[in-house]
C-alpha cells in the first residue's frame, strides 16, 4: 500500500470547497466546507458568493483533510485539482490554491476534470473501473452517459442536456413549491410520503426520433409548474408529496430508460452513476432494479461521494499518478467549459516541478 500513490484533491467548481486524500484507491480523507447555507436565500448559487467563501475555508479545509489522513504534506506524491468544467471564479481559486501547494512543496500538479472525477470517484468504493465503463452523470448542471475505455485520457460522450439537467429541475420545482433550496435532498423526502403515480407528467426526448441518449428536463420543469400554478389558481390545495413524488418519477424514469439502452447498445454489462442526483433514493432503486432484469451490474458510490467532493478529484489524481500520466503545468488556468473529452490537462512532457520549489518551501 505504501507504494501506491498519495495525492490531495482539491474541488471547488461550485459551493462546496472539498479536500480529499486517497492512497491508490484507498480513501484516507474527504473533507468538506460548504456555503450552501450563504446562497439559499438567493435560491441558487451566487458565483460571487461562493469564490469567496472557497477563498475562506481553503486553507483551513486543506489542514482538516492532512489532519484526517494522518499524513504530512511532505508525503504527498501529487496534487490534483479541478480545472474544469464549473463556475469560473470558483475554479480559479482551487487551481491557485493546488498551484500554490505543489510549487511550495516540490510536487507534481494535474489539472483534472470535474466530470471524470465523478466517475473515477467510484474506485474508492468498488475498486477499480471496468474498461470500459460507461457513466451516467447527474447533477445541477449536467445529465450525461459517458463510455470510457481509458479515465486518464479517453471519455466519450454519448449523450448529454439539451437544456436543463436533471438538478436544475429539481432546484426550480422545489422553489415553485416553496421547498426551498437545494431542492434535490427535499422533493426525494416529500416523494417518499406521496404517489408516483398520481399524476402523469411528460417524459422529455423519449419518443422514436429523439435523440437516444440527450436528455432534456425543461419541458418536465414547464408541465409541472403550470400544472401547480392551475391548481393554485382555481383556489385548490397542491398536493405537495404526489407532485413531488410524480416530478421525481418522471425524471429518474428517463434517466434509468436511457442509461440501460446505452449500455445493452454498446454491449457494456454495468452501469456506473455518479452526481449529486446519484444520492437520490428513487434513482437509486430503479436503477437497481432495471439492471438486474438487464443483466448489467449497477456501480453507485455511497450519496456522500456522489455529491461533489475532494476524494473524486484526488481519485482521479491517483490514477493519474499511477498511469504516469503527464503533469500540469504552471500556466495550468481554470477552464469553465473544459469538455468531457479531456479528462485531464497535461503539459508539455518536461519537469515543471520548479527547482526552488524542491527544497520544500512549505513547512
Amino acid at each position: 500500500m505504501a507504494d501506491e500513490p498519495l495525492v490531495l484533491g482539491i474541488e471547488t467548481s461550485c459551493d462546496e470547497t472539498g479536500v480529499g486524500i486517497v492512497r491508490g484507491t484507498t480513501l484516507l480523507a474527504d473533507a468538506v466546507a460548504s456555503s450552501v447555507d450563504e446562497h439559499a436565500r438567493f435560491g441558487g448559487v451566487v458565483p460571487e458568493v461562493a469564490s469567496r467563501a472557497h477563498l475562506e475555508a481553503m486553507v483551513p479545509t486543506i489542514d482538516r483533510a492532512l489532519k484526517e489522513a494522518g499524513v504530512s504534506a511532505r508525503d504527498l506524491d501529487g496534487i490534483a485539482v479541478t480545472a474544469g468544467p464549473g463556475l469560473a471564479g470558483a475554479l480559479l481559486v482551487g487551481v491557485s490554491a493546488a498551484k500554490a501547494y505543489a510549487y511550495a512543496l516540490g510536487k507534481p500538479l494535474y489539472g483534472v476534470n470535474h466530470l471524470a472525477s465523478h466517475i473515477c470517484v467510484d474506485q474508492l468504493e468498488h475498486g477499480p473501473l471496468p474498461e470500459p465503463t460507461m457513466a451516467l452523470l447527474v447533477s445541477g448542471g449536467h445529465s450525461s452517459l459517458l463510455l470510457s475505455s481509458d479515465i486518464t485520457s479517453d471519455v466519450r460522450p454519448m449523450g448529454a442536456t439539451i437544456d436543463d439537467a436533471a438538478g436544475e429541475a429539481f432546484d426550480k420545482i422545489a422553489r415553485v413549491l416553496n421547498l426551498g433550496f437545494p431542492g434535490g435532498p427535499v422533493i426525494d423526502r416529500y416523494a417518499k410520503e406521496g404517489d408516483p403515480n398520481a399524476i402523469a407528467f411528460p417524459r422529455g426526448l423519449t419518443g422514436p426520433r429523439d435523440p437516444a441518449y440527450d436528455f432534456s428536463f425543461s419541458g418536465l420543469k414547464t408541465a409541472v409548474a403550470r400544472w401547480i400554478e392551475a391548481r393554485r389558481a382555481a383556489g385548490e390545495e397542491v398536493p405537495v408529496r404526489d407532485v413531488s413524488a410524480s416530478f421525481q418519477e418522471a425524471v429518474v424514469d428517463v434517466l434509468t430508460r436511457k442509461a440501460v439502452r446505452a449500455c445493452k447498445d454498446e454491449g457494456v454489462d454495468h452501469l456506473m452513476i455518479g452526481g449529486g442526483v446519484a444520492a437520490n433514493s428513487r434513482l437509486r432503486a430503479l436503477a437497481q432494479e432495471r439492471c438486474e432484469a438487464a443483466g448489467i451490474r449497477l456501480r453507485v458510490p455511497r450519496p456522500k461521494l456522489c455529491t461533489d467532493n475532494g476524494a473524486m478529484v484526488a481519485a482521479l489524481g491517483a490514477e493519474m499518478v499511477a498511469r504516469n500520466r503527464a503533469a500540469s503545468d504552471w500556466d495550468l488556468s481554470a477552464d469553465s467549459s473544459l469538455p468531457v473529452t479531456e479528462p485531464h490537462v497535461p503539459g508539455h512532457g518536461h519537469d515543471h516541478v520548479h527547482e526552488v520549489s524542491k527544497e520544500n518551501l512549505y513547512p
